[in-house]
């Protein structure tokens, strides 16, 4: 359990100290857009995990893409810098990647709570075609 809070307070100072180097350099759209990030995506899969238009096997994948960030156990540690939440962002991206292809971006932009442009980001560089085929 003391190893948990360790990793927990390390990861939010990291966090802190991200979001309050942005802040001094000027960039508080970005800064806040790292703020926001995590709670948006869990956001986002708990809505897509309710939504009915979405296949079962999806759900599978977000429910297992909930446990994976919530979990302390990961490939690299996340009080590694830079590099420890990467596992992190790309069992997500792979997850959204993966149900976006089967619902398309309609669906996913419906229950995204961020700015829109993370969301089209996200979908330019996931190659998601504008409409399912």
């Amino acid at each position: 359990m003391h190893t948990l809070l360790f990793t927990l307070a390390i990861i939010v100072a990291v966090w802190a100290v991200l979001i309050g180097a942005l802040l001094l350099a000027g960039r508080g759209g970005t800064a806040r857009q790292v703020a926001t990030f995590l709670p948006n995506l869990i956001l986002l899969f708990r809505g897509l995990w309710r939504d009915p238009r979405v296949p079962r096997g999806s759900k599978l994948l977000l429910g297992f893409g909930l446990v994976w960030l919530a979990s302390p156990i990961d490939l690299i540690p996340e009080f590694v810098p830079v590099v420890g939440p990467l596992d992190d962002a790309i069992v997500a991206a792979l997850i959204l990647r993966s149900v976006a292809r089967r619902v398309g971006k309609s669906v996913l932009a419906e229950h995204w709570r961020g700015d829109p442009a993370t969301l089209d980001t996200f979908f330019r560089l996931a190659r998601i075609p504008d409409e399912l085929g």
